[in-house]
């Protein structure tokens, strides 16, 4: 019996792998990604896998949290695996055929290479799926009106009444949606302290404080702030290839959400935080360029954020110079 399984899911489906002692796969194709394909992943994982197995599967926006919680309620170990990772590893197997199956039996494979480095995923507590929820359905709706303001700006004047109908409309429910945030971090004691250690930052006010929460979960549940910059995508990596060699950007194998969330609050903090108006001037005496300057305001903006949340105690910019 296998101690891991690899799972590749999508919205409507997922495919399961196990490698056997001989080295051959065994596989499960097209479970239902629902209560029904649970039930049938539980009688499988009951014949042919070790009880508590390790369970590896990639996060796939929402699609894989109804299984990994329900594993998770069987005393499985789960593991959810940032996508870029496997598909590095599938890089360097050189790959060339993708589907389903495949995919599954790649990240069994990855999960049997590296079972010493697999971390368990636990469930994140409701309050922090709510907050998520609401951030991102705000982000939505601000996009939705910005897509309406564009359309009034060319639009015949025959459709503009109705342009702008659907834009009072948007407009209420972001406020609608702002206030609900706003209630449900004043309602939750650890949400609402939290708010308050990051908004004593200079540069981060409640919104980027709303995101910071509902994007990283417990920032405390990462290793250090180097892990929250490589969770943003904002970690330096070397090119070393090509016209390109010894250029130095950002990974952006990450949240792009954080990414986007955080550069207007790193362009204000250049100005309004102290300790990041020093690294900007430091750097500029270096030669570097503007977008360089604002993505590492964007990386201290996090290693204070994760400093004020592990202390507990509110920003302190002479503390910050000093570092």
């Amino acid at each position: 019996m296998s101690s891991i399984v690899g799972i590749d899911i999508a919205k409507h489906s997922f495919d399961i792998a196990t490698v056997q002692a001989n080295g051959k796969y065994r596989t499960k194709a097209k479970l239902a990604n629902s209560a029904a394909g649970f039930r049938v992943l539980q009688e499988w994982l009951l014949t042919y896998s070790e009880p508590g197995a390790w369970v590896v599967m990639e996060a796939t926006g929402i699609y894989h949290e109804g299984l990994a919680e329900y594993l998770h309620g069987l005393g499985y170990r789960v593991c959810v695996m940032n996508p870029a990772q496997i598909a590095h590893y599938a890089s360097s197997q050189l790959q060339r055929v993708k589907t389903d199956k495949v995919d599954a039996k790649l990240i069994a494979e990855y999960g049997a290479r590296h079972q010493d480095e697999l971390r368990a995923w636990q469930p994140e507590p409701p309050a922090i799926r709510r907050l998520r929820a609401l951030v991102r359905r705000l982000q939505d709706l601000q996009e939705m009106e910005q897509m309406e303001r564009n359309r009034l700006d060319v639009a015949d004047a025959s459709v503009q009444d109705s342009i702008r109908s659907v834009l009072q409309h948007i407009e209420r429910q972001i406020a609608e949606t702002r206030q609900a945030i706003q209630d449900h971090i004043d309602s939750d004691p650890d949400l609402r302290g939290k708010r308050d250690l990051l908004t004593s930052i200079d540069g981060i006010a409640d919104k980027t404080a709303a995101l910071l929460l509902a994007e990283l979960g417990d920032p405390l549940q990462f290793t250090s702030a180097r892990a929250i910059v490589a969770f943003a995508g904002l970690n330096p990596r070397l090119q070393d290839s090509g016209k390109h060699k010894g250029h130095v950007r950002i990974s952006r194998i990450g949240s792009s959400r954080l990414r986007a969330g955080l550069y207007m609050p790193a362009v204000v903090s250049i100005s309004h935080n102290a300790a990041i108006r020093a690294l900007a001037k430091r750097l500029r005496a270096r030669g570097k360029a503007g977008k360089q300057i604002v993505c590492a305001a964007m990386r201290k903006l996090l290693h204070i954020a994760y400093g004020v949340l592990k202390s507990g105690r509110p920003f302190d910019p002479k503390l910050a110079l000093a570092h």
